[in-house]
């Protein structure tokens, strides 16, 4: 009996030893991002694309802050002339923030889909290469062992992907 027993657990160990050969391992995706050279690069592509615009943005706060104080000491006949530049200031101004805040929320998207699309490759090929079943997110993990973690294999294949 003692021996069917032993038979029995040994079974059951290499059984599920062997459902679980695959195994699960774990990615600290904020730092993926946070490592990114991608992410780092677009930002930097993105903050001097906008810089004009904000440039512009800026000087056209200040001419309204001007006429808003000329309008205050002007006579009446200035004051309804000064209206119609101060009218067509906050136009300029509104609809090319709108413009800015169009284009960088498409940039940002598309930065965010491309990247999306590298993590999702990169996590695919650690997956295949380290033959396991599941990479997780580490911070979604309530504990794991540093041994299962990928997280410096796929900053360098988001890296290293163009």
């Amino acid at each position: 009996m003692k021996t069917l027993t032993m038979l029995m657990i040994g079974l059951g160990l290499t059984v599920s030893a062997a459902a679980n050969a695959g195994g699960i391992a774990v990615v600290d995706l904020a730092k993926v991002v946070e490592s990114s050279t991608y992410l780092k690069q677009q930002n930097a592509s993105l903050g001097q694309t906008v810089k004009p615009t904000s440039t512009k943005l800026e000087q056209l706060g200040k001419e309204i802050e001007g006429l808003q104080q000329k309008a205050q000491s002007a006579n009446q006949a200035d004051l309804q002339k000064l209206s119609a530049q101060y009218q067509a200031k906050v136009n300029e101004f509104n609809s090319t923030q709108q413009g800015l805040q169009t284009k960088v929320q498409s940039s940002l998207q598309a930065m965010n889909t491309t990247f999306e699309n590298r993590v999702k490759q990169a996590a695919e090929q650690l997956r295949k290469e380290n033959n396991l079943d599941f990479i997780l997110n580490k911070n979604s993990t309530i504990a794991s062992d540093a041994q299962y973690d990928l997280t410096d294999k796929m900053i360098q294949k988001v890296n290293a992907m163009k």
